[in-house]
């Protein structure tokens, strides 16, 4: 190696058709070239050895370059740069360089020499430079997101594979037949190093990761940057590295196993700190969206992984404390809502304005904004949390604000607002809606539903009372006829007389939103049916014959269709079926 010559250079250097003019030749002649790249001297007058064998490789390859660029004729022949076992390790061939060292190892263990042959010498110098190789595999592989090292890479891998494939040829021999430096364990050694450098990498995310300066709280920013250097190394992986490795290496998945593996180690140490609600909410959202969903299922990797196999990124008590202590905050957040979307309704009712009207009735949006609460609440649990059932929890809220509710409207009702018919109809719209809403909720357990509905169906009661009690009191004096001397005598007239007070007292319903002007009807058409048969029971007519009795049953049916008609009419045939129940 060190007596090389180039004679074909000389040669080349005679054709002036091949090569160009002289004058082009003079500039770039040997003695030049030499002196031009001669390494640099030391302070002592001593040249760099290291220096020196690079700069005789570099030659070598710009002289092969050089005739192959200038197109020389057929008849020269190729210049072969042949490397040292060093040289190959300088420039980077490490499946060279690895083949060189089998070649040895191959001649120094086979049969035909002497184990008293070897000496001790040999076997140190190959164990060295075993050493030596493993040494330049770990400086290429640390280097892999380096995108100008995709070559080195390929041959280190390339490498690791020969040696993979020595050290199984070498599991058959007796330990004392195997040379000293088997196995080599490469791949052992090059998984390792990947763990290290992917932990590097997720260390130093937040001194070289931007984005995240907009965050409010120093955690938030060291997750935000280690998400980011996960995200932008896994894509690079799948773009470059992964053209480096042989399939069976499996590289896609196998640093998103290691990516993971970093990510929730430092998730776990943050878990257990002294979190505030921001960072817990925070870290529960990569958990549960930003790494699974933004990350994982990227659309360039989510084809070359399983994330499936990948498992948890906290301890099941890891992630039990954090949900804990974002369901406990958010719940009494909730809470908190809820009691200041009664208070300002309280406050509405005590300031003697007229309720909101919407299409010419009179509507309270307490309920609705108590539904988007819950709604809006309930779905940023279930996207921060992955879990729909925990979601539960925060609608069970509905239970304190629905007592509380109760309590505030009777407490109302004992009061003499000039608005209070208003205001009710108002309420009704917001009752109504409430009992629709619980009634939809089918996770809800049975007995939280009942006790629910139980509670709407008193606030309904309430309101409903309000405005029954007042048409009751002014049709008593028509009631008091019924089934007397006087309604057997002028039946068609006492009921008349009825129907038409009950519409009288009916026309303020009109600034009532229908639907809840059907309930409140059907609930009057019951109670004037009921007051109709009770005074039939009291039988104070006293009929004498079968004739009146005849008569009297006769009148009966005539009240029966006259009024069950009118409610029909009011209620534009709705609630017929309520009628029965009398």
């Amino acid at each position: 190696m060190k007596n090389m010559h180039f004679p074909a250079l000389s040669l080349r250097r005679k054709s002036k058709d091949v090569l160009g003019s002289p004058e082009a030749l003079s500039s770039n002649s040997p003695d030049q070239a030499t002196s031009e790249e001669q390494p640099e001297k030391s302070p002592n007058g001593a040249s760099d050895e290291k220096g020196k064998n690079k700069n005789k490789i570099r030659n070598r390859l710009k002289i092969s370059r050089f005739m192959k660029r200038h197109n020389a004729p057929n008849t020269v022949p190729e210049i072969p740069v042949v490397l040292d076992f060093n040289q190959n390790l300088e420039m980077n061939y490490l499946a060279e360089a690895s083949q060189q060292l089998i070649a040895r190892e191959e001649q120094l263990f086979s049969s035909e020499t002497a184990e008293d042959i070897r000496t001790e010498d040999e076997e140190d110098k190959m164990q060295k430079d075993y050493e030596m190789l493993k040494l330049h595999l770990w400086i290429v592989i640390q280097d892999s997101f380096n995108k100008d090292n995709q070559e080195p890479l390929k041959s280190a891998v390339k490498a690791i594979c020969q040696e993979e494939e020595r050290d199984h040829r070498w599991e058959e021999a007796a330990d004392d037949e195997r040379p000293i430096w088997r196995p080599v364990g490469c791949r052992k050694f090059h998984d390792t190093l990947l763990q290290k450098v992917v932990k590097i990498r997720i260390q130093k995310a937040n001194e070289e990761e931007s984005g995240a300066d907009k965050l409010s709280t120093s955690i938030k920013k060291d997750v935000c940057r280690m998400g980011k250097r996960i995200q932008n190394d896994l894509l690079c992986v799948v773009r470059d590295v992964q053209g480096c490795y042989t399939p069976d290496y499996d590289v896609c998945q196998m640093y998103t196993q290691l990516y993971h593996k970093a990510f929730s180690t430092k998730l776990q140490e943050l878990s257990q700190s002294n979190l505030d609600v921001e960072d817990c909410i925070y870290i529960l959202s990569w958990i549960n969206i930003y790494f699974p969903n933004d990350i994982l299922q990227q659309k360039e990797l989510a084809s070359h992984i399983n994330s499936e196999t990948l498992g948890p990124l906290l301890t099941e008590e890891d992630l039990k404390s954090l949900e804990e202590q974002y369901l406990s905050h958010k719940e009494a957040e909730v809470s908190g809502w809820l009691s200041n979307a009664l208070k300002k309704e309280e406050e509405h009712w005590q300031s003697d304005t007229q309720p909101e009207q919407m299409d010419g009735y009179f509507i309270s949006n307490l309920a609705l904004d108590v539904i988007n609460l819950l709604d809006a609440a309930k779905k940023e649990v279930i996207t921060v949390m992955g879990n729909e059932s925990k979601a539960q929890r925060i609608l069970l809220q509905l239970g304190g604000f629905l007592s509380s509710y109760k309590k505030s409207l009777a407490e109302f009702l004992k009061g003499k607002n000039k608005n209070i018919s208003d205001t009710l109809k108002s309420n009704l719209v917001s009752i109504q809606q409430a009992r629709e809403y619980i009634e939809q909720q089918e996770n809800l357990p049975a007995d939280d539903k009942q006790a629910w509905l139980s509670i709407v169906e008193d606030l309904g009661h309430s309101c409903h009372r309000y405005f029954l009690d007042s048409i009751h009191k002014e049709l008593k004096d028509h009631y008091r006829k019924l089934w007397t001397p006087v309604w057997f005598a002028e039946s068609q007239n006492i009921i008349g007389d009825l129907l038409k007070s009950l519409e009288d007292q009916m026309k303020p319903f009109t600034s009532l939103k229908p639907s809840c002007t059907k309930e409140l009807v059907s609930q009057l058409h019951i109670e004037v049916m009921r007051e109709y048969v009770r005074r039939m029971l009291k039988r104070k007519l006293k009929l004498k014959d079968k004739d009146e009795q005849d008569a009297a049953a006769t009148f009966l049916c005539e009240d029966n269709i006259r009024i069950n008609g009118f409610f029909i009419k009011t209620n534009d045939c709705g609630f017929v079926h309520k009628v029965h129940e009398v």
